[in-house]
C-alpha cells in the first residue's frame, strides 16, 4: 500500500529566485498563506504561514518569469524534510514544498477567508 504525501497551497508569492541546476531551471518561491479564526474572546484573528516552495521547469509549471512578488498561486506538491549536516555543528532541519504543479490564480476573492 502506497503512503500519501500531498500538499495544496493557495497563497501569495513573497520572493522568487530562479537558477539553473544540471541544465534545468529551478525556481524557489516563498509563499504566504493565511488562516482566519476567532480567539477565545471571540476576536477575529489572522495567522500567516510562510512556505518555501521549489518549482522545477517542466510540465505543470508556468514559465518562472510570470511568477513575481505579489502573484497569487495555487501549488500542488509534496512536503520534503531535509537534514543538513556540517562537521562540528549541530544538525539543522527544514521542510519545503516540492511543487508538482503551479498555476496563477486570477481572482483575489479565491484567497479571502470567511470569518465564521
Amino acid at each position: 500500500m502506497e503512503q500519501i504525501n500531498k500538499v495544496e497551497l493557495v497563497g501569495i508569492v513573497g520572493s522568487v529566485n530562479t537558477q539553473t541546476l544540471g541544465g534545468r531551471r529551478m525556481t524557489r518561491l516563498s509563499v504566504v498563506t493565511n488562516r482566519a479564526y476567532k480567539d477565545a474572546m471571540g476576536e477575529p484573528k489572522m495567522e500567516e504561514t510562510w512556505h518555501n516552495v521549489q518549482v522545477w521547469q517542466g510540465k505543470g509549471c508556468p514559465d518562472p518569469s510570470v511568477l513575481q512578488k505579489g502573484s497569487r498561486v495555487h501549488v500542488f506538491g509534496r512536503i520534503r524534510n531535509v537534514r543538513v549536516q556540517n562537521e562540528g555543528q549541530p544538525d539543522r532541519y527544514y521542510s519545503d514544498i516540492q511543487a508538482r504543479e503551479v498555476s496563477l490564480v486570477e481572482s483575489k476573492d479565491d484567497l479571502v477567508p470567511e470569518m465564521n
